[in-house]
């Protein structure tokens, strides 16, 4: 590519950012137009575009959305999000702030065993039911669930999509990943209950009457198909065994969630289109676009010309190239997806760790791992969860804005970012 196809996918990829932020044009539109625009101007074209696995729509994130969302629109049919929502606020005893930090910790491990992006399409419904019922506002708890889903999606293999590109470049395990990354992530999900307290306080407001009303209900009596949610839980645990087999079944996640999807809509007999109307199309068209302009960027060697820099930058310093690396992911990270930005980085990083002497789970593996799955959070759309999320709540009628969940993310990949820093520092080299 020429160096005018570059900044003229800098500038597509600019302009469609400034609109997502300033949100005077829809985020789909936003995304969908720039992606226009990429192929227009020879950025990408149609083959990397639409059938490239680096470059394009990654369609195994596109399927495994759609077939979750499937599967989630069956098990809101039988009441179980009712049923969920009640139980959780009863044993808060309908505190506000003790129902935040109990689907933060669900969430969380949730995160660790599925993926960020399954965890918040189960659990925002419940979310949204749990605020209903208290008469609050869901928007700092739906902002609270997808903080936790990408802290949480880190400590393990399966949690978040780049860990398994990192896994894969490198030869690391399961146990890899928990051995070095789970431990650091139960501190990160208790500091991020105890910023949530600070951030979220005056939507803390405790009302008694309300609360007495609640604590009397029989959740019982919220589950209103009690066939369907046996089957449909069934499903979902054969597909949840799905996920976590992958090192073994070499299913990607897609494929699981596409089948659960089709396995519950037979069994069950619902109407296909009724589940069909329940998908999140927008979120998943927004999802099309974004991979289109990223992937432009990846052809006109915009984004490889960031991870050589960083590379060059780094050098043979292990301390301090970790902390680079660890730094510039994040920021990188909230400002693109993390999943091509990983993917155009694992190799980088692998000719550094072999520079380095070349130990499968060296510090430069985590520190990209860290950067990339935390900085996520910094911005409404430096995770796939996060745009799932933000769909779900304007779907709901409680929308919620870039700058809104951008200010609180920003915080929270400050704080965990600095954290981690420590760490790496404190486990890989002043103790080691």
């Amino acid at each position: 590519m020429s160096d005018w196809h570059s900044w003229a996918a800098i500038a597509v990829f600019a302009g469609a950012y400034a609109l997502i932020i300033s949100e005077k044009v829809h985020r789909v539109a936003a995304a969908l137009g720039g992606a226009g625009l990429m192929l227009a101007i020879g950025a990408t074209d149609d083959g990397a575009a639409f059938h490239s696995d680096e470059t394009g729509i990654d369609w195994n994130v596109i399927f495994l959305l759609l077939g979750m969302m499937m599967i989630v629109g069956v098990l809101r049919r039988t009441g179980l999000f009712e049923y969920l929502a009640i139980w959780s606020v009863k044993k808060a005893r309908a505190r506000p702030f003790r129902v935040m930090a109990m689907l933060i910790v669900i969430t969380a491990l949730a995160s660790a065993l599925l993926d960020n992006v399954t965890t918040v399409l189960l659990v925002a419904p419940v979310t949204l039911l749990v605020c209903d019922r208290l008469r609050l506002s869901p928007v700092p708890f739906l902002i609270a669930e997808v903080l936790a889903a990408n802290i949480g999606g880190t400590a393990t293999l399966v949690g978040d999509p780049p860990n398994i590109i990192i896994a894969s470049r490198a030869g690391l395990t399961f146990n890899d990943f928990l051995v070095h990354l789970a431990p650091l992530c139960v501190v990160l999900v208790a500091v991020l209950v105890l910023l949530c307290r600070v951030m979220f306080a005056k939507h803390f407001v405790y009302d008694e009457k309300r609360a007495a009303e609640l604590m009397d209900l029989r959740e019982r009596e919220a589950i209103t198909e009690p066939r369907l949610l046996a089957q449909a839980l069934g499903v979902l645990a054969l597909v949840v065994a799905g996920f976590v087999l992958h090192p073994v079944l070499h299913y990607e996640p897609s494929v699981v969630a596409l089948l659960g999807a089709g396995l519950l809509i037979a069994i069950s007999k619902v109407e296909t289109g009724e589940i069909l109307g329940e998908v999140e199309w927008p979120t998943l068209a927004f999802f099309a676009g974004l991979f289109v302009m990223v992937g432009a960027l990846i052809e006109t060697g915009v984004i490889g010309s960031l991870a050589g820099s960083l590379a060059e930058a780094i050098g043979g310093n292990e301390l301090g190239g970790s902390m680079v690396l660890l730094g510039g992911s994040a920021v990188l990270s909230g400002i693109i997806d993390n999943i091509p930005y990983v993917a155009t980085m694992a190799p980088i990083t692998s000719e550094l760790v072999g520079d380095m002497g070349g130990d499968p789970d060296h510090v430069m593996w985590w520190a990209l791992a860290l950067g990339a799955d935390l900085g996520g959070n910094a911005t409404a759309i430096g995770a796939s969860a996060n745009v799932v999320v933000l769909g779900i709540a304007e779907r709901n009628r409680h929308p919620i804005s870039f700058w809104e969940f951008t200010k609180y993310g920003l915080v929270v990949t400050v704080a965990t970012v600095a954290l981690s820093a420590l760490y790496l520092w404190l486990r890989y080299f002043a103790l080691a």
